[in-house]
């Protein structure tokens, strides 16, 4: 019986931006606040840079959500900033990814067949 208090995957779409690169970077692996944002900068061509307001907002909202949990691991004290915490993407988080990424491949063939598709410029 579902939890109706749980939202769905679904119930979340669509996603900002921000949390959907966030999910994408931490599918790759576990990331601190920082290397996420350098991560997404260089995913993006510098065309999407995450402030520090919007990246650490977006995260407290996504672990509240269940997207993210932080990591009990920490690399090698003598190679990182105790501070830091790192994160890792939930079951539920790559769940909402992947219905993201429905919903946007079904967007995209709506446009293709109304619009039609041309290279960029």
């Amino acid at each position: 019986m579902p939890n109706k208090n749980r939202p769905t995957a679904e119930d979340l779409l669509p996603l900002p931006a921000a949390v959907l690169h966030i999910l994408l970077s931490l599918a790759e692996g576990e990331r601190h606040g920082y290397a996420l944002k350098r991560e997404i900068a260089r995913r993006t061509d510098g065309k999407l840079t995450l402030g520090a307001g919007v990246l650490y907002g977006s995260i407290s909202k996504m672990l509240a959500q269940g997207l993210i949990a932080e990591s009990d691991e920490r690399p090698d004290p003598h190679l990182d900033d105790e501070r830091r915490r790192y994160y890792r993407v939930t079951p539920f988080g790559r769940r909402v990814a992947q219905a993201e990424a429905a919903r946007m491949r079904d967007l995209v063939q709506l446009a293709s067949a109304r619009f039609g598709t041309r290279e960029p410029a």
